[in-house]
């Protein structure tokens, strides 16, 4: 255990928010190569990509946002390993949407166009949390006050 890379809490609030910020990006330009490539009426693409950010980014990614910065914040050591800025449920969450991510598109069981229009809305909802992780780490004293109470 000694060897295990160590961070402190603002440092995992970094880290956690550059993992969510490149999984939304890459999430979105797969949702946008899509789109491109099957010509697609842009009203349709982009009903959809909104509906699906609003439901993953207000029902889920925001609460997951908030949960993990209370968990990091309220540990009581320190530093911890730089990886734990993710319990293992979460982990689990995060493995299980990338395997059934690539078990769909590599089935092409739903057409190209809505799956790229879906990843585009869940991919924006990750990237705005990754934002907002990263807007909680650069504002870390003000984090502190606010999830300590």
């Amino acid at each position: 255990m000694g060897n295990i890379i160590k961070a402190n809490k603002k440092t995992l609030l970094l880290v956690a928010g550059l993992v969510w910020l490149v999984a939304g990006f890459r999430v979105f330009t797969l949702g946008q190569i899509d789109v491109n490539n099957n010509n697609a009426n842009i009203i349709i693409i982009l009903g959809i990509a909104i509906v699906v950010y609003y439901l993953f980014f207000n029902f889920i990614f925001s609460k997951m946002l908030k949960k993990h910065i209370k968990r990091i914040l309220s540990h009581e050591s320190e530093r911890r390993c730089i990886f734990a800025f993710f319990d293992k449920k979460s982990y689990i969450i995060m493995g299980c949407m990338m395997f059934f991510g690539i078990t769909i598109r590599s089935l092409n069981i739903f057409n190209p166009v809505y799956l790229g229009s879906f990843y585009m809305g869940l991919g924006g909802a990750l990237f705005t949390s990754g934002v907002l992780f990263l807007i909680n780490c650069f504002n870390f004293e003000n984090t502190k006050l606010k999830y300590n109470n």
